[in-house]
């Protein structure tokens, strides 16, 4: 008889714990399937720990320091880590290096912000839906700040898939989109050939024929992307608008960050139910959903975490630097109430006495 696995089982490269303790930090991903948020950590170098959080839909995740925001469903939460008060949380006080709490909600609506990431004007996120750059402030659902030159009309209609966004001192350097196209999921045309990515300075096409690209990132003043359609991690030259592939990764990829000379990059499993995926040549190596280990300089496979169950696609993945097990409350989790932080103290309060 077949045992069943507990929720969010998986399992591991035999080195990737050591990995994570060398780094000195915690992967973070999200997986808008599951609806989670999950934080894995090395307990030391041979265990991992998971730790998952209920968010709606979530996509895109920001980190800057110790704050951290995740797009959900039709809302942005902003988080902010206390060191102080994750020093009493839970039952095995001082189990947390820091504690993730949530500090601001956004009722931005149902956008489908994918990419996020802080600059110097605030908050930015691809506006899928609307297909634009926006700002998530107080003001509004979005603050519509850049729209690629072929898109006429501000609607929500999901005219080029934008979904990926490379930010370069505190500005959006380039986007990627899944068609340079006009007419609302026009860009499911031609997904194996159809993907772009733009300068958003310029508002040129840098390159084009692109099968579904995502996740374009700066690395040491070089342009990145995911191949995702070819399970590839690319690098673009601006200025040719060709590529090289530094690695062939079996899967759909979603999802990219670096730390030191390694890459995490998330691995989806596709939707066979799916006419936008089920007839990618992709889908023939779509063994799992996960986070690969690259070595970018050599490009080399040198670690994995595969989800046995739970889990099948993921979208964003993020590190969290110099954090080595982070704890992270959400608003369902009844506790949060009860943490306070000012600018000088932390505190938790007691519970209300009930009349």
């Amino acid at each position: 008889m077949r045992q069943t696995l507990p929720p969010f089982s998986c399992t591991m490269s035999p080195n990737m714990a050591e990995l994570l303790t060398e780094l000195n930090g915690t992967i973070a991903l999200t997986t808008y399937q599951a609806g989670k948020l999950i934080l894995i950590s090395a307990l030391n170098k041979e265990e991992i720990v998971q730790l998952p959080r209920q968010y709606d839909k979530a996509m895109g995740l920001a980190v800057r320091g110790s704050k951290m925001a995740v797009a959900t469903k039709d809302e942005v939460q902003v988080l902010a880590s206390s060191n102080a008060l994750a020093l009493h949380y839970g039952k095995t006080p001082g189990m947390y290096d820091t504690l993730f709490l949530p500090r601001a909600t956004y009722y931005s609506g149902e956008i489908d912000l994918h990419d996020m990431a802080w600059g110097n004007e605030g908050l930015w996120g691809v506006n899928t839906r609307f297909s634009c750059l926006c700002l998530i402030n107080d003001e509004y659902s979005f603050e519509n700040k850049w729209t690629p030159f072929f898109v006429s009309d501000q609607t929500p209609d999901d005219r080029c898939h934008l979904n990926g966004m490379a930010m370069l001192e505190g500005r959006p350097a380039f986007v990627t989109a899944l068609g340079a196209t006009n007419v609302g999921k026009a860009w499911r045309e031609n997904i194996l050939e159809g993907g772009v990515i733009l300068d958003v300075d310029s508002n040129e096409i840098v390159i084009n024929g692109l099968p579904m690209p995502h996740s374009p990132r700066i690395f040491d003043g070089k342009l990145y992307a995911l191949s995702s359609a070819r399970g590839e991690i690319i690098c673009i030259d601006t200025n040719s608008g060709k590529y090289e592939v530094v690695t062939k990764v079996q899967g759909f990829l979603r999802g990219m960050c670096r730390k030191g000379d390694v890459v995490f990059v998330g691995l989806s499993k596709l939707r066979q139910n799916a006419s936008t995926f089920r007839d990618l040549p992709i889908a023939r190596e779509s063994i799992f959903s996960g986070v690969v280990a690259i070595h970018l300089p050599s490009g080399k496979q040198i670690g994995y975490i595969k989800y046995e169950n739970s889990v099948e696609e993921i979208y964003d993945v993020q590190f969290l630097d110099g954090m080595k097990r982070p704890g992270i409350l959400n608003t369902l989790k009844e506790e949060h109430r009860r943490a306070l932080v000012t600018n000088t103290d932390a505190y938790w309060s007691s519970a209300e006495a009930k009349e």
